[in-house]
């Protein structure tokens, strides 16, 4: 048998999934030993020991300036930011898809401007956001909308154009308007694809979002490893990056069941 038609079984795909993982955490746990055995004092690569116990204090004892977990705060902060960054994005990019997709004239007029748009390197917008929206929230969260918007625009426009076109045409000929045909043919179809677009973007809306942070905050996941990085506390930070990779996995994964629940004839692949 080709080896392109062999499957692994159930538990040999699970091992295979781990084993890069179990590889990183033997080769970092080798290395560390190797640096430490030479420097004691050594911090760039902290004993997976030392990262357990930074962890352990970092998830369930206050400040004692503050009397808050940090890392709770940070948290929560971060996700507010990211949730409605992503929330307005993913608005603003079906709308603007269904109107491109559908509409010639909308179509004619916008598309090269979101090409254009998509093309802009967002963090070297950052400082002109700052200047125009402050230091607060707001400039925060429009990074991150204009980091993934375009990008997921011009995908779900695509996504109506390729939509066949006697669809469209049977339902004009029953008698439906644009309003309809958009929202009864043209929706149902580009939502699945909505789903997916903000599970591949939301790497880079991580991305805008701790650079943001790391730039202009007093709380927030990034803002903290900045914070911390001047004192090479690489405990803290690997702490802080291995749970900001954790919320990642458990959004995208949340994403995917609502996508499989929500939509059973689109298998989400991604």
């Amino acid at each position: 048998m080709r080896l392109i038609n062999k499957t692994p079984a159930r538990a040999g795909a699970v091992f295979l999934a781990a084993l890069p993982f179990i590889v990183i955490a033997i080769a970092y746990a080798i290395g560390s030993d190797i640096r430490l055995s030479a420097n004691p004092q050594d911090k760039l690569l902290p004993a997976p020991g030392t990262i357990w116990d930074t962890a352990v204090r970092l998830f369930t004892e206050p400040d004692k300036r503050t009397r808050d977990i940090l890392l709770w705060k940070d948290t929560w902060a971060s996700l507010i930011r990211l949730g409605v960054g992503v929330a307005v994005s993913a608005v603003i990019s079906l709308t603007l898809g269904m109107v491109i997709g559908l509409l010639p004239y909308a179509r004619a007029g916008l598309s090269g401007f979101v090409a254009v748009l998509s093309m802009v390197p967002p963090l070297a917008l950052l400082p002109i956001l700052f200047i125009v929206f402050g230091l607060g929230e707001l400039s925060k969260i429009v990074l991150i909308v204009i980091g993934i918007t375009p990008f997921m625009t011009r995908d779900l426009a695509q996504r109506v154009l390729d939509i066949p076109r006697e669809q469209i045409v049977k339902a004009q000929t029953l008698g439906a308007s644009s309003g309809v045909i958009a929202l009864r043919v043209a929706l149902p179809q580009i939502l699945p694809r909505l789903i997916s677009n903000i599970r591949l973007s939301l790497g880079s809306a991580w991305l805008f979002l701790i650079a943001a942070e790391a730039v202009a905050s007093n709380v927030g996941l990034g803002y903290r490893i900045f914070l911390v990085r001047r004192y090479l506390a690489m405990d803290v930070i690997l702490t802080y990056v291995m749970w900001i990779t954790l919320l990642a996995f458990v959004i995208d994964w949340a994403l995917r069941r609502l996508s499989r629940r929500a939509f059973p004839w689109m298998e989400a692949g991604l």
